[in-house]
């Protein structure tokens, strides 16, 4: 596809993303219900500072933030859910989400499935505490017991537990000024319970479901992702598995500095009143780039191994890519890593690719495009 056909087809792709996300942007704000229980979504679901919400408030937004007061339990799946100092939930808080920021206060309980929970300094939760998360940081006071099973888990000198803390972690850091009223144990066994924000409720177990199917899916689904990406786009392929198979080192370093800064500039768009709707957009591209990332990771991962035997074939790379990492990701803490690196080398190549096409003039971008799929081309 010549580049000017290229930038038409992304700029038509943008403002469908764009457009695509007006509706759910445009949802504000949830003011108080006559019933129990409200089901509401959208973009971003907030209780207002001198806002009460009289009953339960079950959400599904991007950000779920409470300022005022819930008068009644909150479940919540979001991206992120935040109880501000101001905010306040009279009943149980069950949450699913990115991450969870607790600066206020829960009466009741709190469940927490999550990557990152922050309770800070000065946030009180009434009753008990279930967290398992992969980083915890806990500041403020529980009026129970606490289990958190988290890869990282942090207490500081100001945070008060009112029973007993049981923990999992592979990094634990507990503060001697910490207020511990029982006893605290490392469990290595432990099992938190689960938020209910997915259904919740009591029903027939499922049947498990073993973890190559998980493995087969997800290898399959790159493939099929693969082959649109090629099909759709077989020059700009070219370019990111020259990209990466001749540069994997910066291409490494590229991805990582896009996978740490990009979240960051997100972040400080969201903190600003008009940024808001463009930061959610941006999540949903991101994660999108990050899933052709993966792809092209393990389309160069192919790429160079065929090399080692001399051989090129775009379709034989892309099948040796994915067979490989799916084969790598089976290895206990091995595959995570090396699939961790599959990805920043396909984002740090799909990055240098736009960049470096970018820059380069049509004739300059023609002839070299060429080049690399005469290079990769059966």
């Amino acid at each position: 596809m010549p580049r000017q056909q290229r930038r038409v087809v992304v700029a038509l792709l943008a403002v469908l993303v764009v457009l695509g996300g007006l509706p759910t942007v445009a949802v504000a704000q949830q003011s108080g219900t006559d019933g129990p229980a409200s089901e509401t979504s959208g973009a971003v679901v907030r209780i207002d500072e001198n806002e009460t919400f009289d009953g339960s408030l079950d959400a599904t937004a991007g950000a779920v933030v409470v300022a005022g007061t819930v008068d009644g339990d909150v479940s919540a799946r979001a991206g992120s859910v935040l109880v501000t100092e101001t905010g306040r939930v009279t009943g149980d808080l069950e949450a699913a989400a990115g991450s969870v920021i607790l600066e206020g206060t829960v009466d009741g309980d709190i469940v927490v499935s999550a990557a990152a929970l922050e309770f800070r300094e000065g946030a009180t939760i009434g009753g008990a505490l279930d967290a398992g998360v992969a980083n915890a940081r806990l500041a403020g006071s529980v009026g129970s017991d606490a289990a958190v099973d988290a890869t990282t888990l942090t207490v500081t000198p100001t945070a008060t537990v009112d029973g007993s803390l049981t923990y999992r972690s592979e990094d634990a850091t507990i503060a001697d000024g910490a207020a511990i009223s029982g006893e605290v144990t490392r469990d290595e066994d432990l099992e938190v319970a689960s938020p209910g924000a997915f259904g919740g409720g009591s029903g027939p177990d499922l049947p498990s479901i073993p973890p190559w199917v998980g493995a087969v899916y997800s290898a399959l689904s790159s493939l099929l992702l693969g082959v649109i990406l090629l099909l759709a786009m077989p020059n700009f392929g070219g370019r990111v598995a020259e990209v990466g198979t001749t540069r994997p080192l910066r291409s490494g370093g590229i991805g990582l500095l896009t996978l740490v800064g990009t979240p960051v500039a997100l972040l400080i768009l969201f903190v600003t009143i008009v940024g808001i709707p463009l930061s959610f957009v941006g999540v949903l591209v991101f994660g999108a780039v990050l899933l052709a990332a993966s792809v092209y990771g393990a389309f160069v991962t192919g790429t160079w191994l065929l090399s080692l035997g001399d051989y090129r074939n775009r379709w034989a790379a892309l099948v040796a890519g994915v067979a490989a990492v799916a084969v790598l990701g089976r290895i206990p803490i091995v595959g995570g890593l090396a699939q961790f690196a599959v990805l920043l080398l396909g984002l740090g190549a799909l990055a240098a690719a736009l960049y470096e096409l970018r820059g380069a003039d049509d004739g300059a971008d023609a002839e070299d495009v060429g080049a690399d799929q005469a290079t990769l081309a059966e």
